[in-house]
């Protein structure tokens, strides 16, 4: 090679070199992003995560990444899903749900968390107070165990005759069912009332589970806020009309898709909240400062148009339709 090409040659690299190192460190962080569910049927709470995310300036696909791991519900694949956003060496990992917050933390100590679920963070230990978290886990917090004994009151208020009501709880989200049913239970026996604890993993479950609460009959239904079971919000609306069963949920989705009623946070809120902490930290702020949220404004539900149920003591008195009342209340803890 002659001596002007190969300095020629020398130069180009020493130029492209810069280049391509440039274009690693301009290269936009990554998310991770973990639920237990299925992306077709969470579509407007991804887009809540989204505009979140966007209220920090970061806009997926132009200045950040999503890296997306959806479990299907199955709880038995949310441990390798976390396992694998760690290896990928995210920037930051969200996550949805009880017990997959809990893989998420047993799978690394150092990437930032940030957590959407319905249970207490301090009772779990992931967190040293709401106030100061104190670690790499933070996040929104709307605590369903605090929320299921004011649906246990306001079904029983529709249902004044009822002796016996029934909670519906995912065996597979240990966590997030025993904080329930331990609430609503205790909610139960202030009231006088009989409380039978149903469980469902799958969707293929719920029919017989229905067909257990006919014999002996219970007069009505608490549905916990698993994220299982908002994945077959439309079959479970549909079986507690087809059994005559007053049913509650926590998110609207429920009364809207011809359940009874429902009362608690606003679905989207939570999805919005955690986008804009995910957004903080990518911008510098340590999780260890970042205060857990929990959501102020709650909504309660009703589809008048649902039918009652059969033998009576029904006592809803209200023009057809949805109807939807707001609170906001002040932050809890």
């Amino acid at each position: 090679m002659r001596r002007r090409e190969f300095f020629t040659l020398l130069g180009g690299a020493a130029v492209a070199w810069p280049l391509a190192v440039g274009a690693q460190q301009l290269a936009p962080p990554v998310i991770g992003f973990l639920h237990p569910g299925s992306p077709e049927r969470n579509e407007e709470l991804v887009a809540a995560f989204r505009r979140g995310l966007s209220e920090t300036g970061h806009i997926e696909g132009r200045n950040v990444a999503i890296e997306y791991r959806w479990a299907h519900d199955q709880y038995d694949r949310v441990p390798g899903l976390a396992a694998d956003l760690v290896r990928r060496h995210v920037a930051v990992i969200v996550v949805i749900g009880t017990a997959p917050v809990l893989a998420v933390r047993n799978a690394t100590s150092t990437i930032p968390i940030v957590f959407n679920f319905g249970s207490d963070p301090v009772q779990l230990g992931l967190v040293a107070s709401l106030n100061r978290p104190g670690g790499n886990v933070t996040g929104v917090a709307f605590l369903s165990g605090e929320l299921a004994p004011k649906q246990l009151e306001l079904l029983h208020n529709l249902v004044p005759t009822a002796s016996t009501m029934a909670l519906l709880v995912n065996p597979t989200n240990s966590p997030l069912a025993d904080t329930v049913s331990r609430d609503v239970l205790a909610a139960a026996r202030t009231r006088g009332l009989q409380l039978r604890i149903v469980r469902a993993s799958t969707g293929r479950e719920l029919g017989d589970v229905f067909a257990s609460l006919v014999q002996p009959r219970a007069d009505g239904l608490l549905i916990s806020p698993d994220a299982m079971f908002h994945g077959q919000i439309e079959q479970l609306a549909a079986l507690t009309v087809l059994h005559s069963l007053p049913a509650i949920y926590q998110f609207r989705e429920f009364p809207v898709a011809g359940g009874l009623m429902s009362y608690g946070t606003i679905h989207a809120d939570p999805y919005r909240l955690a986008g804009a902490y995910a957004g903080k930290i990518l911008g510098g702020a340590n999780p260890a400062n970042l205060p857990v949220q929990q959501p102020t404004a709650f909504e309660l539900v009703i589809n008048v148009n649902t039918p009652p149920p059969k033998g009576g003591g029904f006592s809803l008195r209200l023009k057809a339709g949805l109807v939807r009342l707001r609170r906001t209340s002040r932050q809890l803890g």
